[in-house]
């Protein structure tokens, strides 16, 4: 636990320190996420947590059914009690006490969670439609994420259902994370009415067998999970910016479970789906084994950011913050997928003509997403290059870009451009230059000048041919960005604004790349690339 000061005991400040370590032994995700909040309110976030935790455990391990009941029946009547009179001797309920007392948490929430576990502890789960699923995931974890709207220094009824929506969000990311050892323990926590509308039984889950049943199963979750996506995405708007890369980070990993689940579909049930963290580690899934071409290098022009953001009544800041985490669930979808290369257009040199307060908002943006995306990106094996001019850039996010580059310069599962201050047109005049300098110096003779030479002069040398170039929100032209690169790539046009393109768009483009012939004006040569390869270093 960062340095907070107590006024009491120092049994209440051992007691915050057991909830962060029961949080960060059995919630790593979440232990992430809460790093990124302020100090002063994070150990409030760890006794949430640690409270639900218990409970949880409570509810479900050691003993018959009714010695279970009988426990959690006695720590809801222990909890409620000392909620009331402010003071508990748990070494763990004692921290969810002050927690409560101090930021006036909602004693009717708390009770709600209370009685949705009640229910949960006392027969398997049985929902007969979606509403019925969304009541036990709003008492189970909606209620817990609405907690913390005091600890997020926000108020209103907008403001809870909000983050409310976002723990139902997380809530089926852990259902289907536990999706084989429930269903082995007889609990389906799936509307019935959806497996027999499919004429599918738990014991069709359980074997796995009805694939094609079951993928169409699968898709109505996904569905209704990417709605309940886009209705909790407000949340990050309405709080401020201190709380907000906590908010998009939870977001960001239930996105990327959803993809995950995207691609496993039908065996999700009996393959399950891996935690993106793990005693705070991230694991690093091998590519997915794709039936048609992959592209060995992408580059994408990420466009919309304003757009989205007016449709949505955001500020410009909010879009482009948006686009941040985007790009972070591109770079994930690019790895599962087994592209070698993805290289993205995060600001040209034409974008200095941005209004000043854009601009600064657009680079604090993108420092912030350095700080928060690091970690992250270098235990995937990412390897990061900058690509563009470097004099005109502010010196302190100049040396945060070069010190990643350094940072990664070892990892081989996937090399990400970044072409930030790039002008195709400039590079080439730069190369240019570097050419005529070696020319007048006598080290090279005009007429021995090749492509060759050109190339080893542009910003990042070795860099290979654009294969695909994607470019969002509908606009059709590439922009001056990469222009030597993309002499023959493959140009596809998207309309879905920047912050709402994922995985499932990318593997649209992939499709479209894969049915194009390349003849590279020669003869008939198939678009295929080569096979997909799980990323190295697994």
């Amino acid at each position: 636990m960062n340095e907070v000061l107590f006024d009491d005991s120092p049994e209440l400040r051992a007691s915050y320190e057991v909830c962060e370590a029961e949080v960060k032994q059995f919630l790593a995700g979440m232990w992430q996420a809460i790093e990124l909040l302020p100090a002063d309110v994070r150990p409030h976030f760890h006794a949430v947590h640690g409270f639900l935790l218990h409970s949880d455990r409570t509810a479900d391990e050691g003993g018959t059914q009714e010695e279970r009941e009988t426990r959690f029946a006695r720590w809801r009547t222990e909890t409620l009690r000392e909620l009331r009179t402010g003071h508990s001797e748990h070494p763990l309920l004692r921290a969810f006490v002050d927690t409560a007392r101090r930021w006036d948490l909602d004693h009717a929430v708390i009770e709600e969670f209370l009685d949705t576990m009640r229910i949960d502890c006392a027969a398997p789960p049985c929902y007969e439609t979606f509403e019925d699923q969304r009541r036990y995931l709003r008492g189970i974890s909606g209620t817990v994420s609405e907690m913390w709207t005091p600890l997020l220094a926000a108020a209103g009824p907008k403001v809870r259902a909000l983050t409310s929506l976002l723990g139902e969000v997380g809530q089926l990311v852990d259902i289907f994370e536990d999706l084989p050892a429930d269903l082995a323990a007889g609990r389906c926590y799936l509307p019935r009415a959806d497996l027999r509308e499919r004429g599918l039984t738990v014991g069709d889950l359980v074997s796995g067998d009805r694939r094609e049943a079951l993928d169409e199963l699968v898709g109505v979750q996904l569905e209704r999970w990417r709605g309940m996506l886009e209705q909790a995405a407000p949340v990050v708007g309405v709080v401020d910016r201190a709380y907000q890369p906590f908010l998009r980070t939870l977001l960001l990993g239930a996105q990327l479970q959803f993809d995950e689940v995207a691609l496993l579909r039908s065996r999700v049930f009996t393959e399950g789906l891996e935690p993106l963290a793990s005693a705070g580690r991230t694991p690093r899934r091998p590519a997915w084994p794709y039936a048609g071409a992959v592209p060995d290098h992408i580059a994408v022009i990420m466009d919309g950011n304003r757009r989205w953001a007016a449709r949505q009544g955001q500020p410009v800041s909010q879009g482009h913050e948006a686009g941040e985490w985007a790009a972070l669930r591109l770079v994930n979808a690019a790895l599962r997928l087994g592209v070698r290369h993805l290289s993205i257009y995060a600001f040209s040199t034409e974008n200095w003509d941005r209004p000043q307060e854009e601009l600064a908002s657009l680079f604090d943006t993108m420092a912030g997403g350095v700080d928060q995306g690091v970690e992250w990106l270098h235990e995937l094996g990412v390897r990061i290059r900058w690509c563009g001019r470097r004099d005109r850039i502010d010196p302190s996010f100049a040396s945060a870009l070069t010190l990643l580059e350094s940072m990664t310069s070892n990892n081989d599962a996937l090399s990400l451009t970044v072409c930030v201050d790039y002008g195709g047109r400039d590079e080439l005049v730069e190369a240019a230059r570097a050419l005529a300098t070696e020319v007048a110096a006598g080290t090279l003779r005009p007429e021995d000048i090749g492509p060759d030479d050109l190339a080893r002069n542009l910003y990042v040398p070795g860099l290979p041919d654009v294969d695909l170039l994607i470019r969002t929100s509908g606009e059709q032209r590439i922009s001056n960005f990469l222009p030597w690169q993309l002499a023959y790539a493959e140009l596809v046009f998207d309309p879905t604004p920047w912050p709402d393109f994922g995985l499932e768009q990318l593997r649209n483009a992939i499709a479209v790349y894969a049915g194009r012939r390349r003849r590279f004006g020669g003869g008939l040569l198939p678009g295929q690339a080569r096979p997909v390869e799980p990323a190295r270093g697994v």
